[in-house]
Parts: C-alpha cells; structure tokens; sequence
C-alpha cells in the first residue's frame, strides 16, 4: 500500500475513534480528499476486518461498531517535529506541516484516557493563540519550507538574498534556528566562521535558494533562544539610537507602549519620575535616529511635551507651528 494512503486509512480511523460517527462528506473535508476516495478507504478499511458501520440514507453517516479502538498511535519523525507546533496551526502551515500536524494531532489524542481526550477538548475550544499583530498578518515567505527543511536536515544553503537598502548579496549559510516574530519568519545562519559569524536573514528577503547538500557542523554550545534574546536586545538598541527627555501626562504614559513598544515601556518604568500635582511626569524615551524620531514623538499630540535635546525639541516646536498653519 502507498505511504500516502495507508497514512489517511489510518486518520479515518483515528478520526472515527475520536469523534464517533462522521459522514463521507465530513471526513472529505476533513483530509482534503474527495467523497469518492473516503468511500473506496473505507471498503477498504472494512475488508481489512476494522468494523466500520455505515448508517444508509441522505442522514447516514459512519461509526465503528462495539467500541472498537486501535492502538496505532506510533508518531513519525516529522508528526513529532510537528507537534511543537500544536498551538501555531498557521505557523505549521507555513512549514508545509498543516497535514502532518493534523495527523498528528490526531495520534496523540486517540492515545490519550477518556477524561484527558474530554479536557484536551475542552482547551482547544475555550484558548487559541494568533500570532500575527494586529497590523500585520503572517509575511509571505515563499522560501520558508526550503529553509525549514535545511534547518531540519543540517544542509548548507546557498541563498540569494535582499538586503534593506535593496541591494543584493549571493551567500553560502548554515542554519541554525528559525524564529516566528510578529508575523515575520527569521533565519538564524552562520557564513562563515566562529560564533560571530552568526547571522539574522529574514526569510521573505531570500529570492532564490538552493541546497549544497552539504552538511553543517552545528555548533554544540548554540542556543537559539538565548541568541535571539541578544539579538532582539542589540537590534533595538540600534533601532533606537537616540533618547528624548520627555514630560509626560497620564494618558501620555499608557500611550508609551503602543507608540514605542516594549523597549519604550521598559525605558518608563526604569527612568520615569514620580507624577507631580497635575499627574505628569518625566522620562527619558528611546527613539529612532533622525526624521522617524518626529513621528514618533508627535503621535502623542498634546499628552508629551518634548524637554530635550534642544535641537529635537526645536524640530517638534516647528513641526506644531507648521500643523497649526495648516488647520488655520
């Protein structure tokens, strides 16, 4: 029998055991296959001795008899790869793991005792995660299942690669990591030699990738997520270069993270001032290097008022005054 389908006999099966009576249209849907093919699965199923009803009729639908449960719940490599995924269903999608998470899935709960199956349900039905922004919805990365697969495998890749400024650049990487942030998919890679060699690509910027078929020597004290912790830290640290003096209202300090985010809160909570009488405060915020700064501090409107540097603080004055010429 094809691998293909002695995997979906065995989700039928599984998705049978699990819910209890499913019609042909269902299961259809289900497995992303036609109503025909589920009828020829489950003829099959039947004469291989699983004892599958069939209820006649336009509210007929199948169910296996006498409590019947199998115990084929064994999870390949890439099932068991795919369940670190179990609360990023789109994520794994975008992997090219949507079906094998499914199946996956579907193994582990068949395993599980009659009241853990009921909970699980109930979890699945009261939490979901999403993980894109609301601004954003996941970055399409045509590249991203190619790079997965290296990252899985330990294959060097060569890639060609976009950079910010629009430039383009050929390189040889070794995957390490990826890493789901906000919608964007990043790729931890070394090119080259030693820890410092160790790059981040984003992954919707890789044009054209190819795999060398070579293997990658893993460094043994790699740490994806402490790189990424450093990374992050370092990249906002560059992303906002400069500081601005600030006085504050109320509203103005609830304001501070949905206009500079985590790195702006932090920066409140660390360098704020106690409210004086009228409730304001003073603080000194992270912003971005030249004209991006503006924007960001003039999206407060009237809740901040800019102390220093000088020269922000004349760019700010001047940019009110224009705006207010504009409304006269």
């Amino acid at each position: 029998m094809e691998p293909v389908r002695a995997s979906r006999l065995l989700s039928e099966l599984l998705l049978l055991q699990n819910r209890g009576r499913m019609t042909a249209r269902e299961l259809a849907a289900e497995l992303e296959v036609s109503v025909r093919t589920v009828y020829r699965d489950l003829d099959a199923l039947a004469a291989a001795g699983v004892p599958v009803y069939a209820d006649r009729g336009r509210t007929g639908a199948y169910q296996l008899l006498g409590g019947y449960r199998t115990r084929l719940t064994g999870l390949s490599e890439p099932e068991a790869r795919a369940l670190a995924l179990a609360g990023l269903p789109a994520a794994a999608a975008e992997l090219g793991l949507g079906s094998v998470l499914a199946a996956a899935q579907l193994k582990l709960h068949a395993a599980l005792p009659e009241e853990l199956r009921r909970r699980a349900g109930e979890l699945a039905e009261r939490f979901h995660v999403d993980v894109p922004g609301w601004h954003r919805d996941l970055e399409s990365a045509p590249a991203l299942a190619a790079v997965a697969d290296a990252v899985w495998h330990a294959r060097r890749v060569r890639v060609r690669y976009r950079r910010w400024d629009g430039s383009v650049v050929d390189r040889d990487l070794d995957p390490l990591g990826l890493v789901l942030k906000a919608g964007v998919w990043y790729l931890a890679a070394a090119c080259g030699g030693g820890p410092e060699a160790v790059r981040t690509y984003r992954v919707s910027r890789i044009d054209t990738l190819t795999d060398t078929a070579e293997p990658v020597q893993r460094p043994g004290d790699f740490d994806l997520a402490a790189y990424w912790r450093a990374w992050s830290e370092d990249f906002e640290r560059r992303l906002h270069p400069d500081r601005a003096r600030v006085w504050l209202s109320p509203l103005g300090r609830d304001l501070v993270p949905f206009h500079l985010g985590p790195v702006g809160a932090r920066a409140l909570r660390e360098t704020g001032s106690e409210p004086d009488g009228s409730g304001w405060s003073t603080a000194e915020l992270p912003v971005e290097a030249g004209a991006p700064a503006l924007g960001q501090l003039l999206a407060f409107g009237p809740e901040l008022v800019v102390l220093g540097p000088a020269e922000l603080r004349r760019r700010v004055s001047e940019a009110i005054a224009r705006m207010g010429e504009r409304y006269e």
